[in-house]
């Protein structure tokens, strides 16, 4: 019932303390519904399947506090569908959750300590991001130490368990979530003139899936993002390499390349072109060379319709990802295409081919008013003989499709100044 009235609060305090309030706090919202269309999201259809339609809800109240040694931030969210709960609601079963919540102590000029559950993305969202296209998002309870100088230097750990002091399982410690035992990683940037570089050290341990008595298996992931500026152009590239040991105790040995170059076609017009390849395991592998992005916002990387790295492919063949893409900007509306060709980075299966299908993705968005944006977009996937193997079934030669509506609200109540 607190989180009920918290805007009333909010506002009650507006009136009685509108220049404190002003001056430290800032409230605002955001709504956003979204239907989506689908014949061949995720997975190949068969030629006599039905799209299916459905729309889902994010909705969120954001509370920020600030002075001059410390920082805040409250997320409260709710992620339903509609027509998932009953229009007579009798019991808390749908209640608000927290998305975010923590606080950031300044320890001086340089140092702050950040604490609670927090969104974590670094530099292109690979290995981490806020995954802001799924309505519930990702956040992490960890505690991250922060320098920020010259050059920034992260330093992030997390342990998780369930709130048994008496049982040291660490099978225990991932009952409630679908992450991690036990979460350690550094990062490194630094800004020149024209380049940037980042460097990340990730330990991610997981319970044995085998024998998880008291037994966590770590992965390392170590590499970085450099960027530079040739004007008119830009230049990135991706590379990070993994070892150690999975949660099937299997040896990792597995590698993300990427490299990419942007740049401007006219005052309105601006492209992307480049080639990513996620190392992957042969069919008949012993050794486990798939690499896994962890916690990336992996839907901005390899097609909109998740076919790969969203819930799916961990652990599998791998990808090659050749892709283009063009932006138009027109004033208050926003058009893009994408274009991905999908080819699998270790073998399938016998007499398998690689090749497993192109991916079409249009997109169009309104900035209508400040705080109001509209969206849509519609993708198809022309897929090979090899995804149908690869996906387990399906008929490639269905039309496979997926589309999207959305509108985004997001009133700012009380500003930050």
């Amino acid at each position: 019932m607190r989180n009920k009235y918290i805007g009333v609060i909010v506002i009650l305090m507006s009136l009685l303390y509108p220049d404190l309030l002003q001056a430290q706090f800032s409230l605002s919202g955001e709504y956003r519904p979204r239907t989506e269309l689908s014949h061949g999201y995720k997975k190949l259809v068969n030629s006599d399947q039905d799209a299916q339609m459905v729309t889902s809800q994010r909705t969120r109240l954001n509370l920020n506090y600030r002075n001059d040694y410390l920082l805040t931030k409250l997320v409260l969210q709710d992620v339903r569908l509609w027509g998932g709960q009953a229009q007579l609601v009798t019991n808390e079963d749908y209640a608000v959750s927290i998305h975010e919540a923590w606080a950031e102590i300044m320890l001086s000029d340089e140092f702050s300590l950040k604490a609670g559950r927090q969104e974590v993305a670094y530099d292109d969202h690979r290995i981490f991001g806020t995954v802001g296209w799924a309505q519930q998002a990702r956040s992490h309870d960890m505690l991250l130490f922060k320098y920020s100088g010259d050059w920034d230097l992260h330093f992030g750990l997390a342990y998780h368990h369930d709130d048994n002091l008496n049982d040291d399982n660490p099978a225990t410690a991932t009952a409630h979530n679908d992450a991690y035992t036990s979460l350690q990683y550094v990062w490194f940037h630094n800004n020149w003139d024209a380049s940037k570089l980042s460097l990340l050290l990730l330990n991610n341990g997981v319970p044995d899936a085998v024998d998880p008595a008291n037994k966590v298996r770590y992965t390392q992931t170590i590499g970085g993002r450099y960027m530079v500026e040739l004007t008119p152009i830009t230049l990135a590239s991706n590379l990070y390499f993994q070892n150690g040991k999975d949660a099937s105790n299997m040896d990792v040995g597995a590698y993300n390349f990427l490299i990419e170059v942007s740049g401007s076609i006219s005052d309105n017009m601006s492209f992307v072109g480049g080639f990513e390849r996620l190392s992957g395991s042969d069919w008949d592998e012993t050794d486990n060379k798939s690499f896994t992005p962890f916690y990336g916002t992996n839907h901005k990387f390899n097609g909109f319709m998740d076919y790969f790295y969203v819930g799916n492919h961990i652990g599998n063949v791998g990808l090659n990802d050749m892709y283009g893409k063009i932006t138009v900007k027109n004033n208050d509306v926003t058009m893009g295409a994408h274009a991905h060709i999908f080819s699998s980075a270790a073998k399938i299966g016998p007499g398998v081919d690689n090749y497993l299908g192109t991916e079409i993705d249009l997109s169009l968005s309104y900035q209508f008013k400040p705080a109001v944006s509209f969206g849509f977009g519609w993708s198809t996937m022309l897929a090979s003989d090899s995804m149908e193997v690869l996906k387990g079934g399906g008929d490639k030669g269905a039309f496979q499709h997926w589309g999207y509506a959305m509108i985004v609200v997001k009133p700012q109540f009380f500003p930050l100044k």
